[in-house]
């Protein structure tokens, strides 16, 4: 599994986790939406983590520099 998510793709995307989860527990997204937007936060958090997005190789997208 090669790296196609660039540092700020990967930083973006920590943040918006954190936004939807920190949304999820105040209680401003409850419900159907509320468990859906913990885990569209789960798999920014790890597709994060491990520097690859598997929607990105399928349309062809790398925001990874090129070293």
């Amino acid at each position: 599994m090669k790296k196609n998510m660039g540092n700020s793709d990967r930083v973006f995307r920590i943040i918006v986790a954190a936004i939807l989860v920190g949304l999820y527990f105040s209680e401003v997204l409850t419900g159907t939406i509320g468990i859906i937007a913990l885990v569209v936060a789960g798999i920014f958090a790890l597709t994060s983590l491990v520097s690859f997005c598997p929607l990105y190789t399928l349309f062809g997208i790398k925001t990874k520099a090129k070293t």
